[in-house]
């Protein structure tokens, strides 16, 4: 992971800019700043699991399911897996209870434990199309699509339910969906790994657990704004759909979801170590 010094350049919301300028800009910056840092192996020893929306902030919802509760048992499934099947790995919680936590925390919570990956999970919704459904897994980058400034406008918007949301997010405006978020050299430096894992985690959601894909997608996150490690949001199905809200909401549906996103992490984490025994050089934390 990238040392703190980074926090100089770290870039804040802004409104209407052409995104994709932005975004090669600072890509361009990279390389120069890289040349101040060490970069070296180092084992991928902690994982933080995200349970989307909590407490007060129920999510979406289906007929009778809400996405707070689904997201928590999954997250719980996931982190038991891994804590069963792969030795000297910590898993830690942004929570592990219906408890309300602020976006900004979250990131601030992985970031103080040391996290080598952050994965949040989350459901999907969408009223107006009830027979949309399947898996999508996010990574933070410039939006391709409408689709996916929706999905991001919404999760974004529960930083309302916070007290000074502005000051936590730069000035970040919940009411213009068109605000963008232009991301930190943080984000840049771990975008490649978090597409290399959204990629394992989309491969067995379509061919393990045998769910409609509709793929992996960049979008802008608040929750993952400010990590500074690999990091993806997966949206686990639509509960506006009725099939799949039954799917979620059942155990063996969540098992299988749990078991794909953990199969993913274990097959990542593999390629990782590989990567470095082969010399690879990774970044500093």
């Amino acid at each position: 992971m990238i040392t703190g010094h980074f926090n100089a350049f770290q870039f804040c919301f802004i409104k209407k800019i052409p995104v994709y300028f932005l975004f090669f800009s600072v890509l361009w910056l990279v390389p120069s700043l890289s040349k101040e840092n060490t970069y070296f192996y180092r084992p991928l020893n902690t994982v933080i699991i995200d349970a989307g929306h909590g407490g007060k902030d129920n999510g979406c919802s289906g007929k009778t399911t809400k996405e707070k509760d689904v997201a928590l048992s999954i997250a719980l499934k996931v982190g038991k897996y891994i804590s069963e099947n792969v030795p000297g790995v910590k898993v830690l919680y942004t929570r592990n209870d219906d408890t309300f936590v602020e976006l900004h925390e979250r990131a601030s919570f992985a970031n103080r434990n040391g996290g080598d990956l952050f994965i949040s999970i989350h459901c999907n919704s969408a009223p107006e199309t009830a027979s949309v459904h399947g898996t999508e897994t996010y990574i933070m980058g410039p939006e391709k699509a409408g689709d996916n400034l929706e999905v991001a406008f919404r999760e974004n918007s529960v930083i309302a339910l916070e007290k000074n949301y502005k000051d936590n997010y730069d000035g970040f405006n919940l009411q213009d969906p068109q605000s963008t978020i232009i991301f930190s050299l943080f984000q840049f430096s771990h975008m490649a790994e978090s597409q290399i894992f959204a990629s394992m985690i989309d491969y067995q959601f379509k061919n393990r657990a045998n769910r409609n894909s509709r793929g992996v997608k960049p979008a802008n996150f608040l929750v993952l704004y400010k990590t500074n490690m690999p990091s993806v949001l997966i949206e686990t199905g639509f509960l506006s759909n009725k099939t799949e809200e039954k799917y979620l909401a059942s155990d063996d549906g969540q098992a299988y979801i749990a078991s794909a996103i953990y199969r993913a992490f274990k097959e990542y984490k593999t390629d990782w170590d590989g990567r470095g025994k082969n010399g690879e050089k990774k970044p500093k934390k």
